[in-house]
């Protein structure tokens, strides 16, 4: 078999297809272009393209193509940024309660205490914790048991009775239940006061019963722990947050929690995992500190930052490596960023060729520089009528048929009614346009470029999910839409338009015949019903409207056609 790679004729012709409108073509002057001249272009090593450049800005006066990264921050207006640790308080968990006591929990007065003996001397009893941390037993006396943890009072209090029945007694001491305590809390939290719980219970449990911190006031790294007014412990929540460290300390009546107020904060926007106002341990932090809490994404490659210093604002933009070691303060904004443009692009072909379907090209290839490299088979690729399939072409087909449905529905709802029969009329042409635009919204366009005519090849620039696609020769012609029988004909050279209708089982009732779309192997829409029938052709019998019953005939009737150009399909 004998394979060949593309030869490319001059460019005569070149035509973007768009649902807006059926002309499809028209032409395009351009130098001529040899095969000689096609060579797949290499992807560069540096960045031709820089997608943001800015510098330090100190003195508010910017060169032609800078921006200023305050620009790019979140202005004053905007709503703040949440501090790190916020949705520790979104839970419910304040109104959730544990049945079982903490083993590590301290006997206080109040707390009961379930007793038994039995051998040479029986005894049962529920006692209670005095006011001086004791629990009396008969014939034993008082036994301390205050500041006692719970799952060693059993071995403590039988040591005690052992003490005086020496033989044949058996012991068992099990808290029964605890005494709650009160405890106050302070400082910047949303609802401070005093509040009871268990002395088991977290910090955290009486933080989210005050509300939780005050995100603008409060500080998350120093929570202090108040028992007569000396720190009995200090809590670091983003410890908590990243390794699951919390100080968890037995509380007792009156002790308070003390949230101190916020530290220096540094607000994070852009491409991080965490996009936080973080708070600082110091008064200052570097860019690699603060990339460890904020965890910016590995396409991150600059930092924006803008803030404050003793000799006025100023903004900063550098590489991400050059961050790591930049000193933050109290204010500082920071935004990371994806300013490295890919260089490379993906582009698949599809149809009739040899080779790989998929290739990643530099962005700056043209499509002959592609073509120049794809192989094929001339005996079954049709490479006179190659054509592309771009997404971006197809959003915006999308987006002129939604805006033609909607402009469709405005002046069907909002046509006036004289009387009682055209009211119902109208109410009966609002139905159906209802449902036609329901199904109308479905079609998804193809996105058709048409870069071919006669053999000639237009050179157009590639765009990133770009197809290229290569027609197989075919002896069949396809006729669909409104005939009896769609179905595929065995191309005649004799036969005319009316004869693939007929061979089809002709028109039906809703059939327009007087304008049919003969969409060409090149992707090529025409409604012109004197053009010949060519190899690779599909003829598509569109609906016609009924005048009788649908007043907006017009609007209706260019929708058809904006669909039937955009994805090859007779809506009904």
């Amino acid at each position: 078999m004998n394979y060949t790679h593309w030869l490319l004729m001059p460019l005569t012709l070149f035509a973007i297809e768009t649902a807006a409108s059926t002309a499809n073509v028209g032409p395009l002057k351009t130098d001529n272009l040899t095969p000689s001249s096609l060579k797949v272009a290499q992807p560069s090593t540096q960045v031709l393209e820089q997608g943001l450049y800015a510098v330090e800005n100190r003195n508010n006066v910017l060169l032609p193509g800078e921006v200023d990264v305050q620009d790019l921050l979140p202005s004053s207006g905007e709503s703040q940024v949440p501090p790190y640790g916020a949705n520790l308080f979104a839970g419910g968990y304040e109104t959730e309660r544990v049945d079982d006591l903490n083993d590590n929990y301290l006997i206080a007065p109040g707390d009961k205490i379930n007793l038994w003996l039995w051998g040479a001397v029986n005894y049962s009893d529920i006692v209670t914790v005095d006011n001086q941390g004791n629990i009396f037993v008969p014939e034993v006396g008082p036994i301390k048991v205050a500041n006692v943890q719970a799952n060693q009072v059993n071995a403590l209090v039988t040591r005690k009775i052992k003490q005086v029945y020496t033989h044949n007694v058996n012991v068992y001491v099990n808290l029964l239940t605890a005494t709650p305590v009160s405890v106050y809390l302070t400082g910047p939290v949303i609802r401070p006061g005093q509040y009871a719980g268990m002395a088991s219970d977290s910090v955290l449990y009486f933080l989210k019963r005050a509300g939780g911190i005050d995100g603008e006031r409060g500080s998350y790294r120093e929570i202090q722990i108040l028992r007569n007014r000396k720190v009995i412990a200090s809590i670091d929540l983003y410890d908590f947050i990243q390794q699951g460290h919390l100080v968890s300390p037995s509380f007792k009546d009156g002790d308070v929690i003390l949230v101190k107020p916020q530290k220096a904060t540094i607000t994070v926007t852009g491409g991080a995992r965490n996009p936080f106002r973080f708070e600082l341990e110091n008064p200052t932090e570097t860019g690699n500190q603060l990339s460890a809490y904020a965890k910016p994404l590995a396409k991150v490659s600059h930092v924006g930052v803008v803030g404050n210093r003793h000799d006025g604002p100023f903004s900063l933009y550098m590489d991400y490596l050059a961050f790591q070691a930049f000193e933050l303060k109290d204010g500082d904004k920071v935004l990371f960023n994806d300013d490295l443009h890919a260089q490379v692009i993906d582009v698949q072909v599809s149809g009739s060729y040899l080779g790989p379907s998929y290739f990643a090209v530099d962005k700056r290839t043209r499509l002959h520089d592609l073509l120049s490299n794809i192989e094929i088979d001339p005996k079954l690729a049709n490479y006179q009528s190659i054509y592309l399939l771009r997404p971006s072409v197809a959003q915006k087909q999308k987006e002129m048929i939604e805006e033609s449905l909607n402009r469709l529905e405005r002046s069907v709802f909002t046509a006036p009614a004289s009387s009682d029969g055209e009211a119902a009329i109208r109410a009966k042409e609002a139905e159906m346009v209802m449902l036609f635009t329901e199904r109308a919204r479905q079609i998804q366009p193809l996105g058709k470029v048409i870069v071919s005519d006669q053999g000639a090849v237009a050179n157009i620039l590639l765009e990133q999910g770009d197809t290229i696609v290569i027609p197989n020769k075919t002896d069949l012609i396809q006729v669909g839409g409104e005939v009896l029988m769609p179905q595929a004909v065995v191309y005649n050279p004799e036969a005319t338009l009316d004869d693939y209708i007929a061979w089809a089982g002709g028109f039906t009732d809703r059939a327009e015949d007087n304008r049919i779309a003969i969409v060409r192997a090149n992707g090529l829409v025409e409604f012109e019903s004197n053009h010949s029938i060519q190899q690779g052709d599909q003829i598509l019998v569109l609906p016609k409207v009924d005048t009788k019953t649908m007043q907006s005939v017009k609007d209706i009737t260019q929708i058809i056609y904006q669909i039937a150009v955009a994805a090859n399909v007779a809506i009904k």
